[in-house]
């Protein structure tokens, strides 16, 4: 972090410690577009950063996992991407692009601050769902030459469903989203994922339910239509420069009433794609199944998410971060 307070942060929604500065990017049609950059202070200077990426239907929340890495003497920072929680403006469709290489502009604008403002020279990529393909997109495009790492937590890497589904399908979807992108793609959403996680509901954590409800977002056709080409993207395989994490739970459930598979099991994505594709990522990349998880595996109760912890540690120690030797 800079030693002198940053022109323009303030105190973020999270309460002190935490930072944010808005990220002003080009207007769209829907009018102004911003970004928001949270950060916390790691307890002393450090040259090392984590940047995190939020899922759909979400936003940066997860104190817990940003002191864990302040803990470890990182800096921490999130990025609310446009259209998203703090970045969400008045008029806007919630978390709608048409194209996920339209998030370059606001994470290049995050690195610089990292990079040449913050300056650190390490930085480990963290990011969540579909945070995690639009990350791995970024990444093996831009190819930074600080990125040391990259934490994977349940990325999005396939469409749900059957491989039929997914073969006939698609085309049809992409022809949909070229030539009608605000055409609303039905679908089921019972609301139990964010009720596991809420603390007014069966859950023990706190967000505002407005920028991640209960109900999640409208899907239209021309945001589905940017992830199948990210996907498809990914499937020919990337090139990241450097190691990579991806974690996930240990397997899916489709509960249609809250019960132990809702706690204790991804009921958003599919695990068995998340394993097949992990590899997509790069030539250097573990995968670990964290029995017991939830979709996002950091907000998994307390047993499996000491687990994922203790994961991500002992990766850190192997490949990014290993101890220093010391001599007699």
């Amino acid at each position: 972090m800079p030693s002198e307070p940053v022109a323009g942060a303030v105190t973020d929604v999270l309460g002190e410690p935490y930072l944010a500065e808005t990220i002003e990017l080009e207007p769209d049609n829907e009018g102004d577009v911003v970004a928001t950059l949270i950060s916390r202070a790691a307890p002393g200077p450090t040259t090392k950063a984590v940047l995190h990426l939020h899922g759909f239907a979400d936003y940066f929340f997860q104190t817990r996992y940003a002191e864990w890495w302040t803990e470890r003497g990182y800096d921490f920072y999130a990025l609310d991407l446009r259209k998203y929680g703090r970045s969400l403006l008045p008029g806007q469709t919630p978390n709608f692009v048409t194209d996920l290489a339209d998030y370059y502009p606001e994470i290049d604008a995050a690195w610089q601050r990292l990079t040449e403002r913050d300056g650190h020279t390490d930085i480990v990529l963290s990011a969540h769902s579909t945070g995690g393909l639009v990350g791995g997109l970024w990444a093996d495009d831009r190819r930074p030459e600080q990125l040391v790492g990259a934490v994977m937590n349940s990325p999005w890497l396939d469409l749900q469903g059957s491989a039929l589904v997914r073969v006939v399908g698609t085309p049809v979807l992409k022809q949909l989203g070229a030539r009608q992108p605000m055409r609303e793609i039905k679908r089921h959403v019972s609301g139990l994922y964010t009720r596991s996680l809420h603390r007014d509901h069966e859950g023990e954590w706190d967000f505002d339910l407005l920028w991640k409800p209960v109900e999640s977002f409208t899907v239209y056709a021309g945001w589905l239509r940017a992830i199948r080409e990210g996907h498809a993207q990914l499937h020919r395989g990337l090139e990241l420069p450097c190691p990579v994490l991806v974690l996930s739970s240990g397997r899916s459930t489709l509960p249609q009433e809250m019960g132990e598979d809702v706690h204790g099991t991804d009921i958003v994505l599919d695990v068995s794609q998340i394993r097949r594709w992990a590899t997509a990522y790069g030539p250097h990349v573990t995968y670990l199944a964290i029995e017991g998880a939830r979709h996002d595996v950091v907000l998994s109760r307390e047993e499996p998410r000491a687990r994922a912890y203790d994961a991500i540690s002992t990766w850190m120690a192997a490949w990014v971060d290993p101890p220093k030797s010391t001599s007699l």
